[in-house]
């Protein structure tokens, strides 16, 4: 698997907040799309990123958490959807790439517990993020493309 090392820039984005058991994150999901209808941001505009708090294999359900969100220009306005302004700070992120099925994305596995040990490098105070390069009711799971980015010092 080919890591790449980035310097991310701070990006503003807009973000629903999930809390709670990883499988009703489909509920969360529709919300936030149902944000970005009322308020005109097509799957095509922005990038759409999941912040992921923690690993859903080792938190109890009620404290898994996950940002869904989407890179803005400027400052959303309040809504009823709960939709909030965010940043992801800038910094050095190793990158990689998976292809296919977001279901399970072994690459996030690799990098985190292969990679990292070996890499000499540390983890920064911010969670693990994915970039779901391709999003929409029309893109298959094997067409899926992601990044996922593991912020390093």
């Amino acid at each position: 698997m080919q890591v790449k090392i980035i310097n991310f820039p701070e990006t503003k984005i807009a973000a629903l907040e999930h809390h709670g058991p990883e499988h009703l994150t489909y509920n969360t999901s529709k919300k936030f799309i149902e944000w970005r209808q009322a308020y005109g941001y097509k799957p095509s505009e922005g990038n759409t990123y999941g912040i992921h708090y923690s690993d859903p294999a080792s938190t109890l359900p009620e404290d898994y958490r996950l940002d869904i969100c989407v890179s803005v220009g400027a400052e959303i306005a309040e809504n009823p959807q709960g939709v909030v302004n965010k940043i992801i700070p800038e910094g050095r992120c190793a990158v990689i790439g998976h292809h296919g099925s977001r279901d399970y994305i072994p690459a996030a596995d690799y990098l985190y517990r292969e990679w990292l040990p070996e890499s000499g490098e540390e983890l920064r105070d911010y969670p693990f993020f994915f970039h779901y390069i391709n999003v929409g009711p029309d893109v298959k799971d094997n067409d899926m493309l992601t990044d996922i980015y593991l912020p390093i010092k």
